[in-house]
């Protein structure tokens, strides 16, 4: 298996045991893959339907993905926060603007890295799409890069099941095109937290839409797609 050279050694040793698991409980389906840009900043934005979906999401990821991760994760044992540190995730304070979380996601991305995001805010636990937060658009103007929205599919499965060997769940991870704004209002903003929300709606089913549900399945207009080549 190849690794991106960049890849922390921890985040590889941690690739290679997902596959171990993955292959054990898993039936899992990847699209899309094109659509991640070889190298530069990008921003995952995805739908956040349970705790896993994070290793789900950089599993799929041809490239290391960092994550924000709750700061109260950083706080349980130095073994704990060594090992977050290692993986790529990064403390921030939920519940409160966090400057110095959100200037880092921006040079994590300005330095060519991927930064994985939840726009829900809150895991939906498997229930239909929360709106969506502008967190994910406003880094992603202040860094000048692409957002690609992602639709994780299965994890409430998983969470019951993936103790359980002869119940494989049935987890699906979709990549959709990469999405670029340009910096504008607040209400511009808005508008364009909208349409990734819209874009990952799309790849999801009609009962797990929520507030998108009346979309047709295809990509929101006013995005510009970006020409994308697969990591290989």
């Amino acid at each position: 298996m190849k690794f991106p050279s960049d890849a922390s050694f921890t985040w590889k040793i941690c690739h290679l045991l997902i596959g171990v698991f993955r292959r054990l409980v898993l039936s899992w389906h990847v699209s899309g893959l094109e659509h991640i840009p070889a190298k530069g900043g990008v921003v995952l934005a995805c739908n956040h339907p349970g705790g896993l979906d994070s290793f789900a999401l950089g599993y799929a990821s041809p490239r290391q993905v960092f994550y924000m991760a709750k700061r109260e994760l950083f706080n349980i044992h130095p073994v704990v926060t060594f090992f977050l540190y290692r993986i790529g995730a990064f403390p921030i304070n939920r519940g409160a603007r966090d400057t110095a979380a959100i200037e880092y996601s921006v040079d994590l991305l300005r330095q060519g890295r991927i930064v994985g995001m939840f726009p829900e805010g809150t895991r939906n636990r498997g229930n239909p799409l929360r709106r969506g937060k502008s967190g994910a658009v406003r880094i992603a103007l202040d860094a000048g890069v692409p957002i690609v929205p992602v639709a994780v599919l299965g994890i409430p499965h998983l969470h019951k099941n993936w103790y359980n060997p002869f119940r494989r769940t049935r987890l699906s991870i979709q990549f959709g095109k990469p999405m670029q704004f340009q910096p504008g209002t607040m209400e511009d903003v808005q508008g364009y937290t909208g349409e990734v929300m819209l874009a990952i709606a799309a790849m999801m089913p009609p009962e797990l839409r929520g507030p998108y549900r009346e979309i047709a399945p295809s990509p929101p207009e006013g995005a510009s797609p970006l020409t994308a080549v697969q990591d290989q």
